[in-house]
């Protein structure tokens, strides 16, 4: 069975070509999950904030959103 060898520097030009071009073919599909990773960092966020502020009640959150 033959083996093939290759030089370190003409396997990472070879990887980051083929990862290139596969990203340019998938571009929807990557925007998707970065878009989708940004959006539970920013919920986990927003949980995380919740968590340290005060309770309030829902008759004043009604109240709020009502403009009263």
């Amino acid at each position: 069975m033959a083996t093939a060898t290759i030089e370190e520097k003409k396997l990472k030009k070879l990887v980051k070509s083929a990862l290139t071009e596969a990203l340019k073919e998938q571009r929807a599909f990557v925007q998707d999950i970065v878009e989708d990773a940004i959006e539970d960092f920013a919920l986990a966020r927003a949980i995380e904030k919740g968590l340290e502020s005060k309770t309030i009640s829902r008759g004043t959150i009604d109240k709020i959103l009502q403009g009263k």
